[in-house]
């Protein structure tokens, strides 16, 4: 799975031009889901969601997770996370999971942070949706859980 991580003030989804959903501050969470992921990634994800210390502390430094402000956090679905891009002008998404499969695991997701703490709300799956957001400082993250696998390199 892999996620790009966005700190907001406040973020909100719009789907057929209503609003679908809305939080104030803390993380909207874009979500895709690779062919052969499982269980084990959501885990992974879930906790460095949850934990992730990218919101301020009382000096204005990154030192807090959405648990420790009880920030809020947005899951939006999004399997152009996935694509390929080496070879052509035309991304090849041939890396995503089926989407029956992907929408189970990104609900798996969302039970995974609310189990650990977070109050999430979500987008809808397949929808064709509009996400305003508020990019607080601005922090953006991407969290691969294919990383765990592999040890990083030193440079």
């Amino acid at each position: 799975m892999r996620a790009v991580v966005q700190r907001v003030a406040k973020a909100t989804v719009h789907i057929g031009g209503h609003e679908y959903a809305s939080i104030g501050h803390g993380l909207v969470v874009l979500a895709g889901v690779a062919r052969g992921d499982e269980d084990a990634d959501v885990a992974y994800l879930a906790d460095k969601v949850a934990n992730l210390r990218v919101l301020p502390d009382e000096a204005g430094r990154m030192n807090r997770s959405v648990l420790d402000t009880n920030g809020e956090v947005l899951l939006i679905s999004q399997f152009t996370l996935i694509a390929d891009t080496r070879k052509g002008r035309r991304p090849s998404f041939t890396g995503a999971e089926a989407p029956d499969r992907a929408a189970n695991l990104i609900d798996d997701l969302a039970t995974a942070l609310t189990a650990r703490g977070v109050s999430v709300r979500t987008g809808r799956f397949q929808a064709d949706m509009d996400v305003a957001l508020a990019n607080s400082g601005p922090v953006t993250i991407i969290i691969d859980s294919h990383d765990r696998r592999t040890p990083r390199r030193q440079a």
